[in-house]
This record gives structure tokens, C-alpha cells and sequence, in this order.
């Protein structure tokens, strides 16, 4: 069992109004979560890694929490979610990895059970790495006008024995969507996809 040490948050809420396109009626929001965490495998390689997860579970439901709070308070405006990890130097891919579980369920729990797959991304790099999140929409991946992705970084993490771990929220689709596909209004396989 890991303590999990956490040297900071760091939130970003943008507000889109528009990308050259007409100003929106009811502007869409996109969040970013990130916990600048200690690694406690990095150094060394370690074959059993895994209970990590589990240790990671209350941070994860606790930055979803948070996430939603920075956008309002209320978990039903979210309609799409991503997210992902960035390694220091001195761990491993791997170590990143160990997000899929706590950072996705977290916000399926904290959403009231979103069905989606949580599109995850991550990468190993140094001080100030950049992540693109992929986005889609919390209860069908195929719902083309919420396809999205959030950059984020970091300007002094992660160090190289750190992780920085991600979730993002969005209140709705691209500002400007218009390139067809299924709609939120066309969901009814409940299966996560369509």
C-alpha cells in the first residue's frame, strides 16, 4: 500500500465562445485536472506494480470531484471526458498506465455511471512536458461532434521521480460541430458506443 504524495494541483477551465464562427448561445466549457504526484517506483524497475491502482482510487474520485466543482457543481452538464499520465525520467510508460483504472472509473462514479471507455493518452518526458487528452462524449464514443483533445503541461513538473496524472471534463461538443455522424440526441445502443 502506497502513500500517495501529492505536491500539487493544477486546474485550467477554459469557456469557448467561438473559433471564428458565429459566438455560441450557451458557450461549452472544457476542464483539466491535473495532481503532480511522487512516484514511488521510479528508480528501479519493479515486476509488481499494480496495487498502485487501487491506491490511486480515492485521488482519482477526489480530482473528479474537484473537476466538477470547477465546472459548476453540478455532474449532469459533463458530456465528455479524457484522460491520461506524464512520467518523469526515472520511471517507466508503465507507471503511467496505472491511471487507466482509478482516473477512469473515478469519473464514471462521479458522473452517476457514464457508460464510454475514457480515452486515455501518456508518455515519459521531463519539466514542462505537453499532453494532448482525447476526448469523447461520457456515454457513446462514437458521438463525432464531441471528439476533442486538451492539452496540458506543467511548467515544473514532472520531476524525475514524479507523475503527473490528468482528467479532463467537457460541458459539451467542438463549438463550431458540423461534420456529421451519430448525435447525443441519436444514442440508444447504451453500450457505450453508439
Amino acid at each position: 500500500m502506497a502513500d500517495i504524495k501529492v505536491r500539487k494541483f493544477v486546474t485550467i477551465v477554459e469557456e469557448i465562445l467561438h473559433e471564428g464562427g458565429p459566438p455560441a448561445a450557451h458557450p461549452p466549457k472544457r476542464a483539466a485536472i491535473a495532481a503532480v504526484i511522487e512516484n514511488p517506483y521510479a528508480g528501479a524497475y519493479h515486476e509488481d506494480i499494480t496495487g498502485l491502482m487501487d491506491d490511486l482510487k480515492p485521488l482519482g474520485v477526489d480530482m473528479a470531484k474537484r473537476l466538477v466543482a470547477a465546472l459548476g457543481g453540478d455532474p449532469k452538464v459533463v458530456e465528455g471526458y479524457g484522460k491520461g499520465a506524464i512520467v518523469g525520467e526515472a520511471g517507466e510508460l508503465e507507471h503511467g498506465a496505472l491511471w487507466h483504472v482509478p482516473g477512469g472509473y473515478s469519473m464514471r462514479e462521479v458522473l452517476g455511471g457514464a457508460k464510454a471507455i475514457v480515452p486515455s493518452s501518456k508518455k515519459v518526458g521531463g519539466l514542462g512536458t505537453r499532453i494532448d487528452i482525447p476526448v469523447t462524449h461520457i456515454n457513446a464514443s462514437y458521438v463525432r461532434s464531441h471528439f476533442d483533445a486538451f492539452e496540458i503541461g506543467i511548467g515544473d513538473a514532472p520531476r524525475r521521480n514524479e507523475i503527473v496524472l490528468v482528467l479532463v471534463m467537457t460541458t459539451g461538443p467542438r463549438v463550431h460541430a458540423r461534420v456529421g455522424g451519430l448525435t447525443v440526441d441519436g444514442i440508444s445502443a447504451g453500450d457505450g458506443l453508439r
